[in-house]
């Protein structure tokens, strides 16, 4: 059996996580995550530029086929929902650029995928994530987290439509 690279990010204008996990079969093991900061005392520009450079070295490094992404969730808030949406776009462009194959989730589908419930808090996504991944301790920030998340979603619902897993 293969083994396939899987890219993972929870993007965020201030904070984008990123994650990457190899999978074999059915076995899940994490390679590597972190976060993309980007101070606001930084031109726009400069910010999105950093997301985009950053996402895409770590594509380069660890040269995955595929990524799972969050989409941007618009709640009372819609000034940091265009922030999200513009983080989004540097890293999908990143992704783009390396030829990856998209999968896009709501944060309710990630959180159902790794959690059982679309309504899983922050501390259950890390604990969730550190138990599938079988980490020694639970991930940390929680963007990176929430990234191994969406990367692990791909694969559940990639699964789902093949038959060879359980819908989500």
């Amino acid at each position: 059996m293969e083994r396939r690279v899987i890219l993972g990010i929870d993007p965020g204008l201030a904070h984008t996580g990123w994650g990457v996990i190899a999978q074999r079969g059915g076995k899940l093991e994490c390679l590597s995550y972190g976060c993309v900061a980007t101070p606001s005392s930084q031109a726009l520009s400069e910010r999105l530029l950093k997301i985009y450079q950053q996402i895409g070295a770590v594509a380069e490094r660890f040269a995955p086929t595929c990524v799972g992404i969050e989409t941007v969730w618009f709640g009372e808030n819609v000034t940091a929902a265009f922030a999200t949406g513009q983080a989004r776009g540097a890293a999908l462009v990143a992704c783009a650029e390396h030829g990856l194959h998209v999968g896009e989730y709501t944060p309710r589908q990630i959180k159902l995928a790794v959690a059982g419930t679309g309504s899983a808090d922050k501390r259950q996504v890390q604990y969730m994530v550190g138990q599938i991944l079988a980490l020694a301790e639970d991930p940390h920030p929680d963007h990176a987290a929430d990234a191994l998340a969406a990367a692990i979603c791909y694969t559940t619902h990639e699964n789902a439509l093949s038959g060879k897993g359980l819908p989500v």
